[in-house]
């Protein structure tokens, strides 16, 4: 399963973006995750401070 954004957490700061080896997410005010590029890794996750971001 993808990772997913809790929008009310994501302050959109984009550590998840520059963490993201597969180019899967895109920051729009907050953190958007294409599914169809997500290879759930993981590295979302551990890179956001906010702890907006699960699998």
């Amino acid at each position: 399963m993808p990772a997913k954004v809790d929008e009310s957490k994501c302050v959109g700061c984009g550590a998840c973006v520059d963490a993201c080896p597969n180019g899967a997410i895109t920051l729009d005010d907050v953190a958007k995750i294409d599914e169809s590029k997500c290879i759930e890794c993981g590295a979302c996750v551990d890179a956001c401070p906010q702890g907006a971001i699960s699998l």
